[in-house]
């Protein structure tokens, strides 16, 4: 089945032709689409490209920090400001994906795929996204809830809040395969402490439901506490509740429900 090819100058007029064709996929990195159209995906009959250069745009200065779709997760590791995604992004693919792989892309990536979103679903991360419709801001939880219904989408860029010091932002990926390997569990955690106690935990899984998921019940058992051995026990015993992990070839979902307290446990507690 041939395949056209549509490139745009700017990101509305690309983001307009994926909401009228229906058959139309977005080509940032190439890592998920064109894998897609290698393995004979026939649901595909249009590629659109955009050369917009705001879609590759970092602000990264201040504790705002925005991230063109556009970015590759080699140029993040190539930035000091964003030192504390620089685990997340090196935890993904070889040298070849890092440099082609895009945020924007990662977004849409299928289990056991997809780790730098659950870093930016432990952030709080919001989504820029244009359609049809116009440009609108999405709470990033939100989006993954939708995301199959955004096909005709456009992703412009992610934004989040700079953790405010090193330890508040924690992230551990499990994989048979490093670095380049899919993922049995990846975990990331967001502890912002204040007098003490935590506020405004977050915490978030990889390949432990359809899409990264926040473990609730394990941030409301740290809430408000010390980070000690008694909370975090108990967060530990809350973090599968609301999961609904899969077997696959990379392990079976009791293999999951297992270890990733074990993993939950060794992060709160700061151990490497």
């Amino acid at each position: 089945m041939p395949v056209t090819v549509k490139t745009f100058a700017t990101s509305g007029e690309a983001a307009a032709a994926l909401s009228s064709e229906r058959d139309a996929r977005y080509l940032g990195g190439g890592t998920l689409v064109m894998r897609a159209l290698n393995e004979g995906d026939v649901s595909v009959s249009t590629i659109v490209r955009a050369t917009d250069r705001t879609l590759t745009h970092l602000d990264i200065a201040g504790p705002r920090i925005t991230i063109g779709a556009g970015v590759t997760f080699a140029r993040v590791l190539a930035e000091h400001e964003l030192a504390f995604l620089h685990p997340v992004a090196g935890s993904i693919g070889g040298p070849a994906v890092r440099n082609m792989g895009t945020i924007g892309g990662n977004l849409f990536a299928p289990n056991p795929f997809g780790d730098f979103t659950v870093a930016l679903l432990a952030l709080d991360a919001t989504v820029a996204v244009q359609s049809g419709y116009g440009a609108r801001d999405v709470p990033i939880e939100e989006f993954l809830a939708g995301r199959g219904r955004l096909q005709g989408a456009l992703v412009l860029s992610v934004s989040l809040r700079r953790p405010s010091y090193a330890e508040a932002f924690r992230y551990r990926k499990i994989a048979r395969i490093r670095p380049k390997g899919g993922s049995v569990v990846t975990l990331a955690v967001h502890l912002p402490i204040s007098g003490g106690r935590t506020v405004g935990a977050r915490i978030a899984l990889g390949a432990m439901a359809a899409t990264p998921v926040r473990a609730k019940a394990a941030e409301r058992a740290i809430e408000g506490s010390a980070v000690d051995a008694a909370s975090v026990a108990a967060a530990v015993a809350a973090v599968t509740e609301g999961t609904s992990p899969v077997d696959d070839s990379l392990a079976s979902a009791w293999y999951r429900r297992e270890v990733v307290g074990v993993h939950l446990r060794r992060l709160l507690s700061g151990q490497q």
